[in-house]
């Protein structure tokens, strides 16, 4: 198990913005993916949820900001 923290960024801390999109499909990515190297991924929330598993284990650091999607 990877010693990554996941990270809910707060409103006034937003580092995607909505011209960032998911490497997999194009969506707007509300999750950065960063691996070592300094190599990220970003990913909507459709598919941060169906690979997030694999993507934690991989991955040095995670900024999560899927809670954009219930502000109001």
């Amino acid at each position: 198990m990877s010693d990554v923290t996941t990270v809910n960024v707060e409103e006034d801390l937003d580092i995607l913005t909505a011209n960032d999109r998911c490497d997999r499909c194009g969506a707007q990515a509300y999750v950065l993916v960063i691996f070592p190297e300094d190599k990220a991924l970003m990913f909507c929330s459709h598919h941060w949820n169906e690979n997030s598993a694999k993507l934690i284990e991989l991955a040095v650091d995670i900024v999560d900001e899927t809670d954009k999607l219930s502000r109001k």
